[in-house]
């Protein structure tokens, strides 16, 4: 047989292939460029499998740049809209917060302080645009600094606002025209929050504010809270102090605390009840919060003793005046004699007062219900843990849940990630699920911090093997779990020594674990 030329052998190769193996060729040579120009050989599988903690210096751009790229990928393979196509909000749009437009609430009929509240069925407003941030917007300064000082251009407060604000709520100054700090530089707060600490700390009997943990209070809910100074101060304690305030279009209270890095949310219950089970928190704090204690037939009071733990406190404090004999010594005296009449129905007992403040306690046991005289609020028949969205009580709640314990004898329970059977058997959860939980978390955690770690470290990079840099590298303040179930992602986040808190999200309609995760000492909240 005659071997073919080398002429021939040309001529072979020279012809016409077929579509197919065009195709073929072409996918070939790509998939050879990819591999090859990659640095990150996992990174294809990144969108399906945990990813590998590669991180090298000089490819986080070319890193991120891909994992974008794959995202649109895969967003085009489920039928979504490429960002491309989105239009921009208007202006209108930079504070807008869903379900809370009070001219529409206006105009649909609600009125007497609803109109502030959540009604999603009547707010139209198209969500199909990017909202933009502000336009002197500038990437918070890194905890802990960011919170004691925030970009003044990041919320929306103007120097008018803050200069009327009330003597009490002055707990900030201008340093510069474009920044706002909490903190002097010896690290004392302008408007004595420490020492305001300490008080209340003494009026409960206890030496020091640094006691707070040990007399198992933990969880504090502090209502319409200022720009957030005594939060703060409790947060360097330890203490989990979740501020919550009614929507405003200016000067947000929630807007300052979150920009802070402070745990926050809008919420009022002028009408409703606050998104929280009954036993909820160890302390409510109220510092000339503007609500009318002595309206509604103590409703409010009511509401409040539906979310103190049994033995919680409740600390109120008032307006001040020097004017001897003025409206506001007059007003302040009949709220106090007004809520002194009424904690006798609630068996509530006055623990102290100084100045204008004032210290309740709820009650530990069940002899004083059974011993009030007639005319006490009656207890509630049927309790409803799903306080969401629900209308204020006329009756006190909690009071045969097996939650019912003293936050005395708390003090040492589940604290980050520890347990204790005792009171995983309260919330009736089983040991397993509690730890599977954890552990799940925990390995979530690692995947995540090495996805995360060119990102959030930008200004520090990790070869393999480093140690994460300490803060105040850390860029991330917080996180939000949409589905907290036991809140086991924070605890993982704690365990792993990172220096964030987490707002804990337990959807409407799924098994509520709400109170296990505020008996943690984690911040948390009800929503659909």
């Amino acid at each position: 047989m005659r071997k073919p030329s080398a002429h021939e052998h040309f001529v072979n190769f020279g012809r016409c292939p077929s579509l197919n193996s065009l195709i073929l060729y072409f996918i070939i040579v790509i998939a050879l460029i990819t591999v090859l120009s990659s640095p990150y050989p996992t990174t294809w599988n990144s969108i399906g499998q945990s990813p590998v903690p590669y991180i090298y210096r000089n490819y986080r751009k070319l890193r991120e740049q891909t994992t974008s790229d794959l995202s649109e990928i895969q967003a085009f393979s489920f039928g979504i809209t490429p960002l491309g196509e989105l239009q921009f909000c208007g202006k209108e749009r930079d504070n807008h917060v869903p379900c809370y437009n009070v001219s529409a609430n206006l105009l649909a009929g609600f009125h007497d302080g609803d109109e502030i509240d959540r009604h999603c069925e009547v707010d139209d407003v198209d969500t199909g645009c990017l909202v933009r941030p502000p336009k002197d917007y500038k990437i918070p300064l890194r905890w802990p600094a960011g919170k004691d000082i925030i970009w003044s251009g990041n919320v929306k407060i103007t120097n008018d606002q803050f200069l009327s604000s009330g003597s009490m709520k002055k707990r900030m100054m201008l340093l510069e025209d474009n920044q706002i700090a909490f903190h002097s530089e010896d690290g004392l707060t302008f408007d004595g929050v420490k020492d305001y600490s300490r008080q209340i700390a003494e009026m409960i009997g206890l030496g020091s504010d640094s006691e707070f943990l040990q007399a198992g209070v933990r969880t504090v809910l502090d209502m319409e809270c200022g720009f957030g100074s005594f939060g703060a101060h409790l947060f360097s304690l330890k203490l989990m102090t979740i501020c919550i305030a009614a929507y405003e279009v200016f000067g947000s209270q929630v807007q300052l605390n979150l920009e802070r890095g402070l745990p926050a949310i809008i919420g009022s219950f002028v009408s409703r009840q606050l998104p929280y089970p009954s036993l909820s928190f160890d302390m409510v704090h109220c510092a000339q919060c503007g609500i009318s204690w002595d309206k509604k037939d103590g409703a409010f009071l009511i509401e409040v003793d539906r979310l103190l733990k049994p033995g919680g406190y409740f600390v109120l404090t008032l307006s001040t005046s020097k004017a001897k004999g003025s409206s506001l010594g007059a007003r302040n005296s009949i709220i106090f004699t007004f809520i002194e009449e009424f904690a006798q129905k609630i068996c509530w007992s006055l623990l102290g007062e100084q100045d204008e403040s004032f210290i309740w306690q709820k009650t530990a046991g069940f002899n004083c219900y059974e011993s009030r005289k007639q005319g006490a609020v009656p207890l509630c028949t049927e309790e409803d843990e799903e306080s969401y969205n629900k209308p204020l009580l006329a009756c006190l709640s909690g009071t045969t849940s097996k939650r019912w314990v003293p936050i005395q004898n708390t003090s040492n329970w589940l604290a980050g990630s520890k347990w204790n059977l005792e009171e995983l058997d309260i919330h009736e959860v089983h040991p397993d699920e509690f730890i599977e939980d954890l552990s799940a978390s925990e390995t979530a955690i690692k995947d995540y911090w090495s996805l995360l770690t060119p990102l959030i470290f930008s200004d520090h990079p990790k070869r393999p093997g480093d140690e994460d840099p300490l803060p105040p590298f850390n860029m991330v303040r917080n996180v939000m779990d949409m589905n907290a179930n036991f809140g086991g992602l924070n605890a993982a986040l704690l365990e792993a020594g990172k220096s964030v808190w987490v707002m804990n999200v337990i959807p409407t309609g799924v098994r509520n674990t709400l109170p296990l995760i505020l008996g943690r000492g984690f911040a948390g909240v009800l929503h659909n």
